[in-house]
């Protein structure tokens, strides 16, 4: 029996998957792995917790792991492929293969297949595959130039928001007092420090609060959420747009923001309905760390 090993390293959570040739044996989770926004020592501590989580479950060693497959934000840039390949070389035994965060959603959505899904987690990017094989992405460039519509950005939003509502009437509304609450801050300029720190702080943080204030009602709210759909929309149309042109694109979502909010995943599906009406919404796919599995037992076949 062989057994393989995939990884989805986010900014929020590393997922970790153990399986045979046909079956899920164990899985594990560790805190977030992305290195460029935690840092080295959290990201190897929380692969190690995954990854040791997952293969206890699964009762095997990690020696005894065939291959891996890790989808990591920033995956295909060489030096962050060889940063995580030197880390999990460490961890687990036989071959380890380092890819983009949007392939694994891609396999876990398509199966190798022809397609566009759109991530939308604590970063975002669009990618996508058309039947001859080519590829094509939109977005993911970093939270400072990009990342639209992700949980950085909305809770970056957010605060530009409340502060612009604040300058029109006095008020920040109940989101403004959510997102305090948060970050547990007393005062408006304890906020805007907070909020202008180096290094940035955890603006994907605040989505909780920005979805409970929508979910009340709070306008300022629903415009930001109304905007990520918007802004996460026009990625996937660039990439319907260079793969399949007209024809009935299948398009699908991952990531904790399409999950959590409806809001978003209502308006970006109308808004790229509108310049592409034949795309089709793909149903909800299997979570990435699945499709990092998948990636893991085909190995050099995929």
């Amino acid at each position: 029996m062989s057994f393989f090993l995939g990884i989805d390293g986010g900014g929020t959570k590393t997922s970790c998957i153990v399986g045979d040739e046909t079956a899920v044996l164990g899985t594990g989770t560790g805190a977030g792995s992305n290195v460029v926004r935690v840092g080295a020592q959290h990201a190897r501590e929380a692969f190690r917790d995954a990854i040791t989580q997952a293969c206890a479950a699964a009762k095997i060693s990690s020696s005894q792991i065939e291959r891996t497959c890790a989808g990591v934000a920033g995956g295909a840039r060489p030096e962050i492929a060889a940063w995580v390949r030197a880390e999990l070389t460490e961890l687990v035994a036989g071959e380890i293969a380092i890819v983009g965060d949007m392939e694994i959603a891609h396999e876990a959505a398509f199966g190798g297949g022809a397609g566009v899904v759109v991530i939308a987690g604590t970063g975002s990017i669009a990618y996508g595959r058309n039947e001859a094989g080519e590829t094509a992405r939109a977005g993911g460039w970093g939270f400072a130039i990009s990342d639209e519509g992700s949980g950085h950005w909305i809770g970056r939003y957010a605060i530009s928001g409340v502060l612009r509502a604040y300058d029109e009437t006095g008020s920040g509304g109940l989101l403004l007092k959510d997102i305090m609450d948060s970050w547990h801050l007393a005062t408006r300029e304890q906020l805007v420090v907070a909020a202008n720190a180096s290094p940035a702080p955890d603006f994907a943080g605040l989505v909780p609060a920005v979805l409970s204030a929508a979910d009340a009602g709070d306008t300022t709210a629903r415009d930001v959420l109304a905007l990520a759909g918007a802004e996460l929309g026009k990625l996937a149309e660039i990439v319907v747009g260079r793969l399949f042109n007209t024809s009935a694109a299948p398009v699908a979502t991952a990531g904790g923001i399409f999950d959590h909010s409806p809001l978003v995943r209502r308006v970006f599906f109308e808004n790229l309905r509108a310049k592409y009406p034949k795309i089709v919404e793909h149903p909800d796919s299997e979570s990435p760390v699945n499709g990092a599995l998948a990636m893991a037992r085909k190995g050099n076949r995929r």
